[in-house]
């Protein structure tokens, strides 16, 4: 083999490993798809990706139902379902792409999330609204939440499993549910 062949190679390598490197975060759109403010439908859309475009996943919520991405220079929260990964011809879509793409899990701090990526945006002058109507959902997830811990503690009781710790977390749970509740009354008075 001749030495350009060989350096012909060792450019060709150094391109490609780069290149998978990022693949293992970037995704396409499985259609069109509004990128929002928060990850819910509740958030206003700040653009549209378009069906088979890429969008970089920086990280997913715990439920892998949300994601933050990068798209067209903007950042923005885009839903799961509309997630497609191929990796070795194979193709991943919804949470299932979000294993594949092995996106890291991250929260989503209405305060910091939109300083950062909104201050220019019309909508950013009526944040307080936003970020009430952002408490009200954190409190139905946290019903969602105490909901699948009462399952749990229902399975753990079926299974015979350690029920005097699924009993602690649910109580646990109430209560910062009950604090959630009251600070939501609270602002609201105000």
């Amino acid at each position: 083999m001749s030495y350009k062949t060989l350096g012909a190679l060792a450019l060709l390598a150094g391109i490609c490993v780069p290149g998978a490197a990022m693949a293992a975060s970037t995704a396409v759109a499985t259609t069109n798809v509004n990128l929002r403010a928060g990850p819910s439908t509740e958030f206003p859309p700040v653009n549209v990706v378009a069906a088979g475009h890429g969008v970089r996943v920086h990280g997913c919520l715990s439920t892998r139902s949300w994601c933050d991405v990068s798209y067209g220079g903007q950042r923005g929260w885009m839903s799961s379902n509309y997630i497609a990964f191929v990796d070795g011809g194979q193709r991943y879509t919804g949470t299932r792409a979000i294993s594949a793409i092995r996106a890291p899990v991250v929260t989503f701090s209405f305060g910091s999330y939109w300083d950062n990526h909104y201050r220019g945006r019309s909508f950013y002058r009526d944040r307080d609204r936003w970020e009430r109507r952002d408490a009200r959902q954190d409190v139905r997830e946290e019903r969602r939440e105490r909901d699948r811990a009462r399952r749990d503690v229902i399975e753990e009781r079926r299974t015979g499993g350690d029920v005097r710790d699924a009993r602690r977390d649910l109580r646990e749970e109430r209560r910062e549910l009950r604090d959630a509740r009251r600070h939501l009354r609270q602002e609201r008075r105000d």
